[in-house]
């Protein structure tokens, strides 16, 4: 974050309108809807807490379970690679995984790149391109064979990686090398600023964003006002979908419990003001706007539970909507995949 199928234009319009008038889960094909649990140490996955989180996550009725193991670059113009003290070891991500998998849970596997001290991701633009795509597709490889070992459903082949994603030539060499290794759907996340620019979805099964659209230009709890705010992008999307004969997944969307968490919701640190309120008119916006379109795939919230000694603000200001109203709101919307509507 820091992170449909063509038709007529009468087929799409009944469609449409069928999902309008339809109870939530009745669209196809099977939504979404689960958390990234993110780490920033090598043992967080496989620590006591991780058990604890995993279960709490599965009680809202998530199907879904996103990890990201991250490794860093020294700078945006660095071409090398590499794992850090806050890389999750893959004994922690097996660990997890298993964990994941007692509750019944689908795992996205998004593995992160990041640059020291917080800065953007997005001002990744290396000096030696190639020897960097070298270094990342050696990199996601890496994760490729460990997502096939352990079934996972799900990858990601990168995140909100603005600087670099116009280079179609080499992602697609890169995106080839992770399929003939991982025989799951693969997707990019996308910042929700670039997603249009993407020059290679056509290699992909999913659209993937990273849906951080600021909603309001002053603090809130309108459900309603915020569902008007969220119209010019459902038009945007409606039509980018069909015109890559993609679903879309929000492979990120989420909301911290501070006030004014609408007008930037990519920011940590926004107010000292906890605001669970407004957190959970966001949640409510999103879910009911979202939620009868047939081309939307549903969404992986930011984030679920903080490991300690993460940099995550107190509970009461952070991500999470854990222990907050937006999470009774969830039950309607989330569906495990393998429980009965």
């Amino acid at each position: 974050m820091t992170t449909a199928r063509p038709a007529s234009a009468l087929a799409a319009a009944l469609l449409l309108g069928a999902a309008a008038c339809a109870a939530p889960h009745a669209a196809a094909p099977p939504r979404q809807y689960g958390f990234a649990l993110p780490s920033w140490t090598e043992t967080d996955y496989a620590s006591p807490v991780a058990a604890t989180h995993v279960a709490s996550l599965a009680a809202t009725g998530a199907g879904w379970i996103q990890l990201t193991p991250t490794w860093y670059q020294s700078d945006p113009a660095a071409s090398a690679i590499g794992r850090t003290e806050e890389t999750a070891s893959d004994a922690s991500l097996r660990h997890v995984v298993a964990l994941a998998r007692r509750h019944g849970l689908k795992i996205l596997l998004k593995p992160h790149l990041d640059l020291p001290d917080d800065r953007d991701r997005a001002e990744i633009r290396p000096h030696d391109l190639a020897a960097w795509f070298t270094s990342y597709r050696a990199f996601l490889l890496h994760y490729a064979r460990l997502a096939a070992s352990l079934n996972i459903e799900e990858f990601a082949v990168g995140t909100e990686l603005a600087g670099v994603q116009a280079h179609r030539t080499e992602w697609l060499d890169v995106i080839a090398a992770v399929r003939a290794l991982y025989p799951g759907e693969l997707t990019y996340a996308a910042n929700y600023d670039s997603y249009s620019s993407v020059p290679f979805w056509d290699a992909l099964d999913l659209i993937g964003i990273d849906a951080y659209w600021p909603l309001a230009s002053s603090p809130t709890t309108s459900v309603a006002a915020l569902r008007r705010a969220w119209s010019p992008h459902v038009k945007a999307l409606s039509s980018f979908s069909a015109t890559h004969n993609k679903p879309i997944l929000f492979t990120e969307a989420g909301y911290t419990s501070q006030r004014g968490t609408t007008t930037a919701p990519y920011s940590w640190t926004l107010s000292t003001t906890p605001a669970p309120k407004e957190q959970a008119a966001a949640y409510k916006a999103l879910l009911t706007t979202f939620t009868p379109h047939p081309w939307w795939h549903g969404v992986h919230f930011w984030m679920w539970d903080a490991f300690p000694n993460s940099e995550d603000p107190t509970p009461s200001l952070s991500y999470t909507p854990h222990k907050k109203p937006a999470e009774k709101l969830l039950p309607p919307y989330f569906q495990h995949p393998t429980r009965s509507p």
